[in-house]
């Protein structure tokens, strides 16, 4: 079965991570964990550090454009996967969240993880199928 990596314009080859920010196979897109980290920046800083509004927005940004370079919308996603460094920042995270997929939400879970970076406070991986 044919798999195609997926990258938004601009976005840099992973250096020294063997991934691709999406994978296509079959019209089902497979988004890797996305951090707030700045892949134009060489050095990956992270975005909004200590603000998980400014750097779920960012992370929500990112899967946009990698669904986006797919050929799809977000309303295509149809599952998330959500990490939090801290449960506290649900209700934060969530509010931003519900700008995006507040209409026809996906199904989704939400857990909290050490995440790695330390000053990231949320990372999301998604599924999206893509009607072509």
């Amino acid at each position: 079965m044919p798999r195609t990596p997926v990258f938004p314009a601009g976005f840099p080859k992973p250096r020294g991570v063997p991934y691709s920010p999406g994978v296509l196979v079959d019209n089902v897109l497979y988004v890797s964990g996305i951090l707030p980290l700045d892949n134009l920046d060489r050095d990956g800083k992270t975005v909004g550090v200590g603000d998980v509004r400014q750097q779920t927005r960012f992370v929500i940004e990112t899967i946009k454009a990698i669904v986006t370079a797919a050929g799809g919308t977000l309303d295509d996603v149809v599952f998330n996967s959500i990490f939090l460094r801290d449960l506290a920042d649900y209700r934060a995270m969530n509010e931003v969240y519900a700008e995006y997929f507040g209409v026809r939400p996906p199904a989704r879970y939400c857990f909290q993880a050490n995440l790695v970076p330390p000053d990231c406070l949320v990372e999301i991986s998604s599924i999206a199928h893509l009607s072509r």
